[in-house]
């Protein structure tokens, strides 16, 4: 048995890992790297050979996890490709907009390589993708099997047990322990774990130890309640899948309980529209908090028309939940806040993680009355609204993974998807608490014997 990392770098970047039982060989997920374009965005998928695999695991729909899947699939045409059903959903539309996204890199910035896929093409290979329930046993070959747990992390996320030959092995996949807004928990296996496969991304960031989710609910209530009582608007950058509908929820929330406006507009834009779409679809999934919740049905939300740029219009009194998250280039939240941030009435309210390279990241470093360039085919504008900061990240703390890693207690933990420094605190902490545990932060195509 083996395990090897496909990704090209220890990083955040596009993951994908192939495990190897000795009867069965599995790739667990296939992302595109946010960062980089073309071929460089593609996993080290040449190190596993053609029609070479028994099955592929998509844990998630993020497209640092889903966002290659259709290359893989073209290599191995006779793997059947496993997640949940809601996974599918959101992974359907994610990756159709993908290839409209390559389609204007190719045009604008002339990446020949794009698009790595087509419309028909992932139409076609959708028909391989196969739906299993989470905690349900499902044989893959006549010795090895698999079973989904969920992850919590977002909605259709999941965790992926692999058995073979006696050995359990469990790929986490990206994790979420806290409930959020609408989505509960993750549900993990903690007994004969032998080798633990998990995610690190927030290894570098100790939380405030007074944080609770509810006090940060409380303080984006007040920061949203305070802006509407000078006269101005909230704009709430936001990823399309997840943070969105997290939001819309606490949004949704803040009304009920009557702690602000029931009549306040709220506009989304973008993707989120129809990623909302397909979270409603799973409105009864246990993985929901608020079961049979459709935020689309049970909110007044207003959704824009399509076909021009901004297709949402200024107003004041209102809230604005625009993606991307990180404000990229040509997004509507990117148009919108040229001519947003100048007001000193209104309030710019982060809610997720920014790269500090994004147009978002910018302007958390950018002093209020100092310009900042969104586009550089806009001019630059002055920042002259507050800016505020939130943390409801869909990844669990380090301290709530390193504590399921020690309940765990397993023989080899391998530690993937983070940053290296991130990675390193998670091995200091597993030699200092878990002596006898094999800890490997697996380089890019090395084979580990598990």
């Amino acid at each position: 048995m083996f395990f090897q990392n496909l990704a090209r770098d220890n990083e955040i970047g596009a993951n994908s890992y192939l495990l190897d039982t000795g009867d069965c060989r599995i790739v667990l997920d296939s992302g595109m790297h946010p960062k980089e374009e073309g071929q460089e965005a593609i996993p080290c998928l040449n190190e596993v050979p053609y029609n070479s695999v028994d099955a592929i695991f998509l844990t998630h729909s993020h497209l640092d996890h889903a966002g290659t899947i259709p290359v893989l699939m073209r290599d191995q045409p006779e793997a059947p490709v496993y997640m949940t059903a809601a996974t599918a959903g959101l992974a359907s539309a994610l990756l159709h907009n993908s290839v409209n996204v390559m389609q204007i890199k190719r045009t604008e910035l002339g990446i020949t390589d794009y698009p790595l896929y087509g419309h028909r093409e992932l139409d076609r290979l959708v028909g391989r993708w196969k739906h299993l329930e989470v905690e349900q046993t499902h044989d893959l070959t006549l010795h090895t099997s698999a079973t989904l747990y969920d992850a919590g992390h977002i909605l259709g996320s999941a965790g992926v047990m692999i058995e073979s030959q006696g050995k359990r092995i469990f790929y986490t996949g990206d994790i979420q322990f806290e409930d959020q807004t609408l989505i509960t928990g993750a549900k993990f296996p903690e007994d004969n774990i032998d080798t633990l496969i998990i995610e690190t991304t927030r290894g570098a960031s100790p939380r405030c130890e007074s944080y609770t989710r509810e006090s940060e609910e409380d303080k984006l209530c007040e920061a949203i309640l305070d802006t509407l009582e000078r006269g101005g608007s909230a704009l709430i950058p936001v990823f399309a899948m997840g943070k969105t509908q997290e939001v819309l929820t606490m949004l949704y929330k803040f009304k009920l309980d009557g702690r602000i406006p029931e009549q306040t507009p709220i506009y989304i834009g973008g993707l989120s529209t129809k990623m909302t779409v397909v979270f409603d679809e799973f409105a009864s999934t246990t993985a929901r908090k608020i079961p049979d919740f459709k935020i689309l049905e049970d909110m007044e939300v207003q959704t824009g028309s399509k076909g021009k740029k901004t297709p949402i219009s200024y107003r004041p009194g209102a809230i604005f939940a625009l993606s991307s998250g990180m404000m990229t280039e040509k997004t509507i939240s990117n148009n919108f806040a040229q001519f947003f941030i100048n007001n000193p009435k209104n309030s710019l309210l982060f809610v997720g993680y920014a790269d500090p390279e994004s147009p978002a990241g910018k302007i958390r470093q950018t002093r209020r009355g100092d310009i900042v360039r969104l586009n550089p085919e806009n001019d630059p504008v002055v920042l002259d609204c507050p800016v505020e900061v939130f943390d409801f990240s869909g990844h669990a703390t380090r301290d709530s993974i390193l504590d399921y890693i020690i309940r765990v207690n397993p023989k080899q933990v391998f530690l993937v998807h983070g940053d290296k420094p991130a990675s390193e605190w998670f091995q200091q902490q597993i030699a200092a608490r878990l002596p006898q545990t094999e800890c490997i932060i697996p380089k890019p195509k090395k084979q580990y014997t598990l």
